[in-house]
C-alpha cells in the first residue's frame, strides 16, 4: 500500500489541525493504521493507531484528549484531528500502516508516508 500525508502547516498554540493519509494500492481496510512523529534531534515517537476496522484506538499521554485518530475505509483515508496545539507538538508526522501488526512502536508497521510538516508558534 502506498501512502500519501498531507494537512501540515504553520500554526499557532490553541489552534487546530487535521492531518489526512490517502491510501492506494491495497484493501484500505485490511491495515491497521498509526501516526508518529519526529522533532528535529529526537527519535521518531508514536501518536496514536487504529485498527483495522476503526473500532478500536490508543493514543501516547502526550496527546489523549486533544488528539482524534479516525480511518474512513470508504474513502481510504486515515486523519488525525488534532485540537489544542502546543509548541512542542512541532514534528514532521508519518502515516504508517500493517496487515498484521498493531503496536506503538516504528518497527510495527510495513508502510510509510512521505511525512508532512506541522509547526506550532507560542
Amino acid at each position: 500500500v502506498q501512502l500519501q500525508a498531507s494537512g501540515g502547516g504553520l500554526v499557532q498554540a490553541g489552534d487546530s489541525l487535521r492531518l489526512s493519509c490517502a491510501a492506494s494500492g491495497r484493501t484500505f481496510s485490511n491495515y491497521n493504521m498509526g501516526w508518529f512523529r519526529q522533532a528535529p534531534g529526537k527519535e521518531r515517537e508514536f501518536v496514536a493507531k487504529i485498527s483495522r476496522s476503526g473500532g478500536s484506538t490508543y493514543y501516547s499521554d502526550s496527546v489523549k484528549g486533544r488528539f482524534t485518530i479516525s480511518k474512513d475505509n470508504a474513502k481510504n483515508t486515515l486523519y488525525l484531528q488534532m485540537n489544542s496545539l502546543e509548541p512542542d507538538d512541532t514534528a514532521v508526522y508519518y502515516c504508517a500502516a500493517d496487515r498484521v501488526r498493531w503496536g506503538p512502536r516504528s518497527v510495527d508497521y510495513e508502510y510509510w508516508g512521505q511525512g508532512t510538516q506541522v509547526t506550532v508558534s507560542s
